[in-house]
């Protein structure tokens, strides 16, 4: 048998990629899963704003983190407030393509 010292260190060093890269995807998927929380707190917030008269897209925003608020698009269509929240990411193209959308709707009063 021939010397296998340092062979640990070589298989470290090239498995450390495949390490890193799954460690990216899962940190994403959780930002991506954190982001769709925000969205519905937000998209609720926005309802009930919209239900008391006020700003259903200020009551949306209001209900996001400061970090949040830059990545976020709210629409309002008729008593349906839509909140879409882009999650955090290294990745611009990436972050784009995991943004959630969550609708709440309040009724019209009778």
């Amino acid at each position: 048998m021939g010397d296998s010292r340092g062979q640990a260190s070589v298989e470290l060093v090239a498995a450390l990629p495949a390490l890193l890269l799954a460690a990216l995807v899962s940190l994403q998927l959780l930002a991506a899963g954190y982001a769709m929380t925000l969205a519905d707190g937000a998209a609720e917030a926005g309802a009930l704003a919209l239900a008391s008269g006020g700003s259903a897209a200020q009551g949306a925003r209001d209900a996001l983190p400061g970090w949040a608020r830059d990545d976020v698009e709210v629409t309002v269509k008729g008593g349906a407030v839509s909140v879409r929240v882009r999650p955090p990411s290294p990745f611009a193209a990436l972050a784009a393509r995991l943004g959630v959308t969550s609708t709440a709707s309040v009724r019209a009063p009778r």
